[in-house]
């Protein structure tokens, strides 16, 4: 997908995704990872999508971040449908969309504002592959998700207790997190820990030794 002409570089904001994911990444991806940057942008004054100290960033803080932690996920599972709870701004959701355009990325969220600017970029960046999708996560089907990630969500507990009961034994629940992760699973509660098994699935450094960050799945057990 090429931009149009009226879609100006955003001012005074960094993209340099091109730069870092050159040998990585298809014009295509690029092209859409470029086109949701700029909506992301726009958007984010009325909705607070992003915290306006990281606009002018959003390609090493945002966008580098999910596209390293969504390969890791994507050579993990094989799983055809993934959920991105609490998706909001659609970080990881539509990345992982782009990324992976054979696989149905729903893309959940209870603030009907935000959902609606989901189904925009979805609709913008021609994703047939994308699902927003307006409700909050305890209110789902019980057993109804069987792969999952969240990114700025929760705490790792807070969100399987909120999930435990619509997803199935066997699910993959990956949760984007910093270098501190270990201080998060080892404050899981035992009752649930019960339930559900954490590991880490991958470790990563942003372009230019920036902050170490981690993907980390928990496997629902019981």
């Amino acid at each position: 997908m090429k931009l149009d002409q009226s879609q100006a570089l955003t001012k005074g904001k960094y993209w340099r995704i091109e730069e870092w994911f050159s040998k990585d990444l298809s014009s295509e991806e690029h092209s859409l990872l470029r086109a949701y940057h700029i909506e992301l942008l726009h958007f984010n004054t009325r909705l607070n999508l992003i915290s306006v100290q990281t606009e002018k960033n959003a390609d090493l803080v945002h966008f580098s971040d999910c596209i390293l932690g969504a390969k890791s996920i994507l050579n993990y599972t094989d799983e055809k449908e993934i959920y991105d709870i609490g998706s909001g701004n659609g970080l990881p959701g539509i990345i992982l969309a782009i990324l992976a355009p054979e696989r149905k990325i729903f893309l959940m969220d209870s603030d009907a504002r935000k959902v609606e600017f989901l189904k925009h970029v979805a609709y913008r960046l021609g994703l047939k592959n994308a699902f927003p999708i307006h409700a909050r996560l305890q209110d789902r089907p019980d057993n109804s998700i069987k792969c999952a990630v969240s990114r700025g969500f929760a705490s790792i507990s807070k969100a399987l207790l909120l999930s435990r009961k619509v997803c199935s034994v066997g699910t993959d629940y990956f949760h984007f997190k910093s270098s501190s992760w270990v201080s998060e699973v080892v404050a899981i509660p035992p009752q649930v820990c019960a339930y559900w098994a954490p590991r880490l699935v991958e470790e990563y450094e942003l372009p230019g030794g920036f902050n170490n960050l981690s993907v980390v799945v928990t496997k629902k057990i019981a």
